[in-house]
């Protein structure tokens, strides 16, 4: 029996075949040979220095450009020690050995690391060797403080170099006597502190992930034994995925930085177990169909390989279309992104139906599905639920709409600015506790100045300018401490601000500065620092909000269209995401300042979590569409709709918890801009899920009928059940027709 249009093509047959099957399998085994090794490197090859962050057009950047003729970018790194009543000789004694130990030569530059006698993790020599020993300075401070700017350069290392050096000066300061407290903060100090966060869940995210998968699984088969091939089909796609990643970094110029690394398991991970329970669903629904069980795996690969196909395509287009943006590290997530659902999507279409077929039906144990027996998700709970929805499909999907509307008014509630160091977290680490101390003793510039270039013959005017600007503290603009004047014709100077530089104060100041010095002739001057650094991420960030989103929208719309053969039934879905987008978006921002009570959001979080939601929500219309699309030449369009729902919505429902929960998992991060991202995502995915795909497209696809697929023939064709809903009604319960 068969309920087939067309039959299997070769591509099916071949990961389905009795003899091929083992092709593919052997196949794989050499490719993750090949890649497996490569995997474990890719923290050798991230960059997360500051080009790999930067818009490449910013005066910020070309500053960085011409100060490297100096020296190296710059990570200040800030110890505070404190003592209320004023520190002691004691005191003066840790902080004077600190810097006694920082300024030695010999600590500064040893670097013996052919040498394989000597255990470099453990001498002083090898942890500091990044540290700028002419730069270590003590700034003038009230009696009750101390403070040791350490320069550091971590080189293309990057925030792991800085963590490492950070965790050093703690180790050689020890436990401070009583009565005495240290941070250490500034640039290094947050970096530290941000790595922490993602070393705690770095490896809570692979086992929650996993964990949630097996559960959901496990509740949805009732097979002890079956969860273990999307899983094991998963681990492959990501080693594979992570090993190509090196090689493109590596030999191809690919941009790879810890926010990319990070985003690159959990897409691997949640889109592949989505492909995987579209793709185990269908197969289950053709066994009940074939008794060959290669013949059904070729018939479900060829049934929902064109969605999940679609699917990949739309996730990885879109994460492509962020190689148009002007920030790097916006850039770089694309690239990586697409590897990652590409190999999920491989590795789901290839090596998780020849596993199946492999091990056949025994794998569904002790739930088996067995030839000719009735699908339940005819008579299921989302059968019921597309009954519901056909009574009045027009006012669900109108009220629907407004519910969404508004909570998409909470989108004016959202505060986008670049977070400062306190903001950046979502708890108050060592990092956060020292900048308050500095700034509460009016040292809220210290260590992060405004850094200018310029032609060496107008320096003196330059200078002249920025010491005259509102907000930079006399007598600060100088060379920076043991440099040179002047180099290739370029000179290099500094100043401090009374604002913190991260503050709006502080990116103001180096704003108006930039204006200055900008007014004089023939200079060629440009302005850089950690102040300037975020007013120009800032405005990249919001250009490219402007300049993508519109993109995307385009590339998943003609995706639709050639998916579906129609105009307005992608255009409708199109709408319907983005409405779930700003309802998530909404809602999320009323949680952030309310019961949350975060400070903010970062310029490039509503570019981001459009991304992700616009992607990976428009998968489960594609899965629903294709499914309505399929049974409408059959059964008519609005029957068809109540077939889809009823066959697609447990299976639907289930990977979008899954996806859920592992974008969830990026909310226990104590990092901002993390925990909004996860919760924003977990959100919006949920709510395409449960709310946009069960409720609103199948009321709009009931009210509106075979008019969904204008202008193609399907739109005017005959329809057998008469194309009225009185019939999708009086249907048999959502029964699958053969």
């Amino acid at each position: 029996m068969t309920n087939a249009e067309s039959e299997p093509g070769g591509f099916a047959r071949f990961v389905s075949g009795r003899k091929s099957k083992w092709v593919v399998l052997v196949l794989w085994i050499i490719l993750l040979a090949g890649l497996g090794p490569l995997a474990g490197k890719i923290n050798d090859v991230q960059k997360n220095d500051i080009g790999a962050w930067l818009p490449k057009s910013a005066d910020s950047t070309k500053e960085v450009v011409q100060e490297q003729k100096f020296q190296p970018p710059i990570f200040p790194g800030l110890v505070v020690f404190q003592r209320d009543g004023g520190l002691t000789d004691d005191d003066k004694k840790i902080v004077d050995g600190l810097k006694a130990k920082l300024t030695d030569p010999a600590n500064a530059t040893f670097k013996d690391k052919k040498n394989p006698t000597v255990d470099e993790k453990k001498t002083w020599a090898y942890k500091f060797s990044t540290v700028v020993a002419s730069g270590v300075q003590e700034i003038p401070a009230p009696k009750s403080l101390a403070v040791l700017n350490i320069p550091i350069d971590p080189g293309t290392a990057g925030w792991n170099k800085l963590g490492d050096v950070v965790t050093a000066i703690n180790d050689e300061i020890g436990t401070p006597p009583a009565g005495l407290k240290v941070h250490v903060t500034g640039a290094a100090g947050n970096a530290a502190d941000s790595m922490k966060s993602f070393k705690k869940v770095d490896g809570a995210l692979t086992y929650v992930t996993f964990g949630v998968v097996i559960l959901i699984l496990l509740l949805a088969y009732r097979s002890p034994v079956l969860w273990i091939l999307p899983i094991f089909s998963v681990a492959f796609a990501y080693t594979g995925a992570s090993g190509m990643v090196y090689l493109l970094a590596k030999h191809a110029g690919l941009t790879v930085n810890g926010w990319s690394a990070f985003v690159l398991p959990v897409l691997a991970v949640g889109a592949g177990v989505d492909y995987a329970m579209l793709i185990l669903a269908r197969y289950r629904e053709e066994l009940r169909r074939y008794e060959d069980r290669h013949e059904a795996m070729a018939h479900a690969i060829h049934r929902a390989g064109p969605a999940v196909f679609a699917s990949s395509a739309t996730v990885a287009v879109s994460m492509l279309c962020l190689l148009l943006a002007e920030m790097n590290s916006t850039k770089g997530l694309g690239p990586v992104s697409a590897v990652a659902v590409g190999f999920s999507l491989i590795a789901m279409t290839t090596l998780f139906p020849a596993l199946l077929v492999i091990l056949g039906r025994w794998v569904f144990w002790p739930v088996k599905p067995s030839f000719g027996s009735v699908e339940p998700t005819a008579s299921g709970v989302w059968a019921r639920m597309g009954r519901r929805v056909a009574k009045r499909p027009r006012a669900v999907w109108v009220g629907t709409t407004l519910i969404l509307a508004v909570c998409a008014v909470g989108l004016s509630s959202l505060k986008l600015h670049p977070l400062n160091g306190a903001e950046s977290f979502t708890d108050k680490p060592d990092s956060v506790v020292g900048a308050q101390i500095l700034q509460d003793n009016g040292l809220g510039g210290t260590g992060n100045p405004i850094y200018v270039t310029m032609n060496r013959a107008a320096r003196d005017e330059v200078a002249g300018k920025i010491q005259s600007v509102p907000g930079i503290v006399t007598g600060s603009v100088t060379p920076p401490q043991g440099l040179p004047d002047v180099k290739d014709g370029i000179g290099l100077l500094q100043a401090t601000t009374t604002a913190p530089s991260d503050s709006p104060a502080g990116r103001d100041t180096a704003m108006a500065v930039r204006a200055a010095v900008h007014s004089v002739p023939g200079a060629d001057a440009h302005v850089g620092g950690w102040a300037a650094m975020a007013k120009d991420s800032a405005t990249a960030a919001s250009h490219d909000d402007k300049t993508l989103i519109p993109v995307i929208l385009l590339v998943v719309f003609v995706i639709l269209a050639l998916l579906l053969r129609a105009v307005l039934a992608p255009l409708l879905l199109m709408l319907t995401v983005v409405l779930s987008f700003g309802a998530s978006l909404g809602i999320s921002a009323l949680m952030f300042h309310g019961p949350f009570g975060l400070g903010g959001e970062d310029n490039s979080f509503p570019l981001i979590v459009f991304v992700f939601l616009v992607a990976l929500g428009v998968d489960y219309n594609i899965f629903l569409m294709t499914r309505i699309r399929e049974e409408a030449v059959r059964n008519g369009t609005r029957r068809g709709a109540l077939i889809g729902l009823a066959a697609t919505g447990g299976v639907i429902t289930w990977a979008g918890l899954v996806l859920a929960s592992t974008f969830g998992v990026l909310g226990t991060l104590t990092i901002t801009f993390a925990a909004e991202l996860g919760f924003a995502v977990a959100l919006g995915v949920l709510l395409d899920t449960l709310i946009v795909r069960s409720v609103l497209v199948t009321a709009l696809t009931l009210d509106i009928g075979k008019r969904m697929w204008w202008p193609s023939k399907l739109s005017s064709a005959p329809e057998p059940d008469g194309g009225t809903l009185e019939a999708a009604r009086a249907a048999d319960d959502g029964v699958l027709v053969s």
